[in-house]
């Protein structure tokens, strides 16, 4: 359960499941966008574009309203940008409920994200203060650049860890139970597994559904704060 399955083989090249399931969802969102985004109008007449702008604004609203006005006119990509990060989790970590291995199981889906979080907070401090910005790794003291140092390489990882920790704990009990299901038809004389249709429902409701979309809206948030404070003057 910790390591994804290879399952094309091209020759020596070969594609595990992360990746196919990653590139399935990428193709789920670029087709959504492609879709509701067609035909736009100064003034929106179709309900289309009134979903399109009505989640558009909602996503502006949320990282105005996390980061401040002044942090996201100096980095204005922050709103798509949250955006796509937050739809691509949570579409990442839905995956379980048709079947497929969600990507954040998979450390490297979550260690990536949170290097990209980690660069970006690097880049809106230098932008916003320049070279100056690392002077905050001296504060309160100088002595304590150590424990300083320690602490910013902390948030990567924190944030690498909390999701895909939460979310493989989730598909780990979801398996495990779905093996005592069958155990327990085994013992009865079934072929076919007992209850798997309807006995796991509430475990992919909580673990799928409401933790994955939860962790998601987590990792956005911690994100926003983290970046925002970085791009304050």
């Amino acid at each position: 359960m910790n390591q994804a399955r290879y399952i094309l083989y091209f020759g020596d090249f070969k594609l595990s499941e992360t990746i196919i399931v990653t590139w399935i969802i990428m193709g789920i969102i670029t087709i959504a966008c492609l879709l509701l985004t067609r035909n736009l109008q100064k003034v929106p007449t179709t309900k289309t574009q009134i979903f399109a702008e009505f989640l558009v604004c909602g996503v502006n609203k949320l990282v105005t309203d996390t980061m401040g006005e002044k942090a996201v006119k100096r980095l204005p990509n922050m709103v798509p940008y949250i955006g796509s990060l937050f739809v691509f989790f949570a579409l990442s970590n839905l995956a379980g409920l048709l079947g497929f291995r969600s990507p954040t199981t998979d450390l490297d889906t979550t260690f990536a994200w949170a290097i990209m979080t980690f660069v970006m907070i690097y880049y809106a401090g230098i932008k916003t203060k320049g070279l100056s910005y690392f002077k905050g790794l001296l504060e309160p003291l100088p002595f304590l650049l150590p424990l300083n140092i320690i602490g910013e390489l902390a948030k990567p990882i924190s944030l690498c860890f909390r999701p895909f920790g939460n979310i493989l704990g989730g598909a780990v009990i979801i398996s495990l139970f779905y093996q005592f299901l069958a155990y327990l038809s085994s013992l009865i004389g079934l072929n076919i597994p007992i209850g798997q249709l309807l006995i796991p429902v509430p475990l992919h409701l909580y673990f799928d559904l409401f933790a994955g979309v939860l962790q998601a809206f987590i990792f956005i948030m911690l994100t926003m704060v983290f970046v925002g404070i970085a791009a304050e003057e």
